[in-house]
């Protein structure tokens, strides 16, 4: 028994050596080892290479021409024959391990050049690059570019964005099974007033014990006013309290005026309630709202009267027994309530003698007590209100204000939010969830569009926080596109009230002064507000003088094609200051505009600025072209693979691919750079939009960092959607823009968060930027073409379904669109009016057919089967199109 122990413990240690010695583990996969040297070959196909190899994380020991005729010398080679050419690189102490710093290899030729990771080359999935023709094989391959090619293309693997291009199209419905159903808080308030309401009724998720409502001024919070220290949240109760059960559902007024109704079930009792802000005194009208000086510091003394909040919760007993229904009153704090007096008298609730927060009532009269419960007949109504001033009042305006109406004030208020919205243009689309975000939409930016009125500077605030000039240009273009040119204007200006002395429009990031320049150009394009451009030229000029002299301090020999002339410094929260892609885009677009805003103002300084402008975008283009050179090619899923290209200058490639020894997971994500990198080159119009390298930017993008197309974290930050729509992707545009909404936002109320994780409510950064995108769904500008309705869903042209525009702006000037789906009598018919003096010279309509069948006949325009779009070229002002079908 001893011997057999012995022996078997022997061959158990004899066989653990083998294995740690053999190059395979269990798994079957080669174990990380480093190999003292790597041979690799290079293959063209049908082109004459010339270039340098350089290596980096390794030596190169020497190159051989395989396959063709040329020479090598030193790291260079040249080929001179025609047909195949390839060669054999060996390289010396390799880092081929997982991890930073490996060896990373460029093929630097005159015409495409690329990089790759030695590590990445292998033969099941070669480094195969068609839009190059050239592939990298590992030293066991000796395929041809030919036979690999044969090979990655009978595997028929698909793209991302081929695999959706073979898909049904994509629908909120489809979206919504496999995205989060978030829940967001509501803000209530009265358009131009920093004073906010914050309402979390219980919902999934939310760590409270009842309903709670926050006072803010803006973002600020309120304190008690007796001590300045304790921070005021009110809470209050219907129902019977928490339970497994989600038994509440909430809407917007008429699905999109900022009134909320909600409705608890507590199975026989429902709890319907509303909930509005109004004016303590005056009656609610444009009139009465004074707005708030946005440059004074908050506070409740900047006004005679309060904001207040209208609540009522009619509580119905809808069971055949009688049954008992709750409720508990505004009470101040969270679990410690904050000392105060209840009087069931006059159903006030305060703080102090005179510093009544809350009046409460029940069926007309006074609350009784501060938490109630009721007997309720089957069939029976009680109705419970509470009015909650956004400070506390004294005794004598309580008084005053309990005797107010809810239904009149309530009146008021509709009409109020109604006025707005007829104000603006309409659209309309045949599906309700969209047209309400739509409207519910605009109004949410201009709930925190704070200022004076009638005529004061306004700050176009996004969420929390104050405005960005990034973040705030989709809410100012929102504005004109739907014809509020004075908010948009007003808006404008308080980013030129702010400038620095020296012309830098200072912000959170120093991507401001950039953006804030193209924001006034793409107001000028849809109002071409010369007048205007008059009064603000020499703040424009000195923020465009600015940038030059910034850039001009970048102008370095050492830095050419590594950040030449580019500016540096971060674009968001991460504190990046390098020469960014997105930074130098928006700082060449800003000037870009402005010269166009100058044109016809000081024909001089516009020459200036255009000269700048492109030298500018050639030393973007410069940088950028080195940086995708020399950044490694990636996989995609069709089995090529996509150069890449760094966020900016400074990195070797994409970050999240940790070619560098640090760590940046922001945000909740590893893929925040993707949203601030390269495509906004494309957006900036630095890189063209049918150029191949937008494609190939698209590709990687979509492989590596999207989610159903979809960025993470703060996804509207993604300018990929743009590119989509420009590029003519229907199915990848509503892939992204279905997704993206269905799980960023409340479904019920339409807020938006400004991250997946549930950070920052009521973000009118990434609303907006959602209304931008339905606004390029419907129509877009491409030159002097007018696109129309390009990215539709088909199911919206299905028999009966109509599209309506009207008095939407463009860069065209006030535009009109109906379009009538008659499917089932065999046709389609739209009418087109953009009749103004700067009208476009081109239109083009895309009336996609349910069903995706081609039409037989078409009058107006001419038809192209394969986009099913018909364009009316020598548009006159006015046009009607037929589409026809068998």
């Amino acid at each position: 028994m001893k011997t057999r122990l012995i022996v078997t413990f022997g061959l158990q240690l004899g066989m653990l050596l083998v294995l740690l010695s053999f190059p395979y583990n269990l798994m079957g996969q080669a174990r990380s080892t480093s190999p003292a040297k790597q041979k690799i070959f290079i293959e063209w196909s049908s082109v004459q290479p010339a270039g340098t190899i350089e290596v980096q994380n390794g030596k190169l020991n020497k190159i051989e021409i395989i396959k063709g005729r040329g020479k090598v010398k030193n790291n260079r080679f040249e080929f001179s024959s025609a047909g195949s050419a390839r060669i054999a690189l060996e390289v010396d102490s390799a880092r081929i391990k997982p991890g930073p710093e490996a060896t990373l290899i460029s093929v630097k030729t005159g015409t495409d050049p690329f990089s790759f990771l030695l590590r990445d080359v292998t033969r099941k999935f070669p480094i195969y690059i068609p839009d190059y023709s050239v592939v990298v094989l590992n030293s066991s391959d000796h395929r041809s570019y030919d036979e690999v090619q044969l090979d990655i293309l009978s595997r028929k693997l698909q793209t991302k964005a081929q695999k959706i291009e073979s898909e049904p199209e994509e629908t909120f419905a489809s979206a919504a099974k496999r995205s989060m159903n978030q829940s967001v808080p509501i803000w209530l308030g009265i358009s131009r007033d920093y004073r906010i309401f914050e309402v979390k009724e219980v919902m999934p998720d939310w760590p409270e014990e009842g309903h709670v409502i926050v006072p803010k001024y803006h973002w600020r919070k309120q304190y008690l006013p007796q001590t300045g220290k304790d921070f005021i949240k009110y809470t209050y109760t219907v129902g019977r309290g928490i339970n497994s059960e989600v038994n509440t559902t909430r809407r917007l007024e008429e699905g999109v005026l900022p009134i909320l109704h909600s409705i608890h079930t507590d199975e026989d009792v429902e709890y319907h309630s509303t909930y509005f802000v109004s004016l303590e005194q005056s009656h609610l009208t444009d009139r009465s709202v004074k707005g708030s000086n946005i440059h004074t510091r908050y506070s409740a003394s900047d006004h005679q009267e309060e904001t207040v909040l209208y609540f009522r919760s009619e509580i119905t007993n809808r069971g055949t027994a009688p049954r008992y229904a709750w409720l508990k009153t505004i009470t101040a704090g969270r679990r410690r309530w904050l000392p105060h007096t209840f009087n069931p008298g006059t159903g006030f609730s305060a703080f102090a003698p005179d510093s009544v927060y809350c009046i409460s009532s029940l069926n007309g009269n006074p609350l009784p007590n501060e938490e109630m419960s009721l007997l309720l007949q089957p069939g029976e109504t009680a109705v419970f209100e509470f009015f909650l001033p956004h400070f506390p009042i004294s005794n004598k305006r309580a008084l005053e204000l309990s005797a107010q109406s809810f239904d009149e004030r309530y009146l008021e208020c509709k009409t109020f939010w109604q006025n707005k919205l007829n104000s603006a243009a309409y659209i309309h689309v045949p599906e309700k969830r969209i047209n309400e975000m739509l409207q519910a939409g605009l109004l949410h930016l201009d709930l925190i569009t704070f200022g004076n009125e009638p005529d004061g500077t306004l700050a176009p605030a996004i969420g929390v926080y104050g405005p960005i000039g990034t973040e705030s240009s989709p809410i100012i273009q929102f504005y004109a596109s739907m014809g509020w040119n004075d908010i948009a204007r007003r808006s404008l200006t308080y980013f030129l009230d702010k400038q620095n002395e020296d012309g830098l429009i200072e912000g959170v990031y120093r991507v401001e002064t950039g953006a804030v320049l193209w924001s006034m150009g793409e107001y000028f394009r849809y109002t071409k507000d010369t007048a205007w451009i008059r009064v603000v030229e020499a703040r424009m000029l000195k923020s465009c003088d600015y940038l030059l002299e910034w850039r001009n301090r970048n102008k370095q020999d050492e830095l050419r094609g590594k950040g030449f002339g580019m500016i540096e410094g971060n674009v968001a929260d991460p504190d990046d200051p390098y020469h960014s892609f997105m930074l130098n885009g928006y700082a060449y677009l800003g000037l870009k505009r402005a010269a166009e805003m100058l044109e016809g103002v000081d024909p001089v300084q516009s020459d200036r600025l255009k000269r700048e402008a492109e030298a500018w975008k050639n030393d973007i283009r410069e940088t950028f072209f080195s940086s995708l050179a020399s950044a490694p090619v990636v996989p995609i899923g069709d089995g090529t693979w996509s150069p890449s290209a760094p966020p900016w200058a400074e990195a070797i490639g994409p970050r999240s691919l940790y070619l560098t020894r640090e760590t940046f997971l922001s945000h909740g994500t590893f893929t925040l750079n993707s949203l601030l990198g390269p495509l906004y080159l494309v957006f900036c119009e630095i890189l063209d939009v049918d150029e191949p390298v937008t494609r190939m930017l698209l590709d990687y993008h979509q492989e590596l960092f999207y989610q159903n197309n979809t960025a993470f974290s703060q996804p509207y930050y993604s300018r990929h959607n743009w590119v989509q729509a420009k590029l003519g992707m229907v199915k990848p545009f509503l892939k992204t823009y279905y997704n993206t909404f269905a799980g960023h936002t409340d479904r019920e109320t339409y807020t938006f968060w400004e991250h997946y994780h549930r950070i920052s409510p009521h973000k009118t950064h990434e609303e907006a930027w959602f209304l931008m995108q339905t606004r390029w769904m419907l129509y877009m500008e491409d030159g002097e073409t007018l696109k129309l309705l390009s990215m539709i869903p088909r199911k919206w042209l299905e028999d009966g379904k109509s599209i309506e525009l009207y008095g939407v702006r463009s860069y065209f000037g006030p535009l009109e669109v109906t379009v009538e789906s008659s499917i089932n009598k065999g046709y389609i018919e739209a009418v087109i009016q953009c009749d103004s003096e700067k009208k476009p010279e081109e239109v083009t309509i895309r009336l996609p057919h349910p069903e995706g069948k081609k039409a037989v006949h078409v009058t107006g325009g001419e038809y192209d089967p394969d986009t099913e779009t018909v364009t009316i070229s020598s548009f006159s002002g006015e046009a009607r199109v037929r589409v026809e079908y068998l």
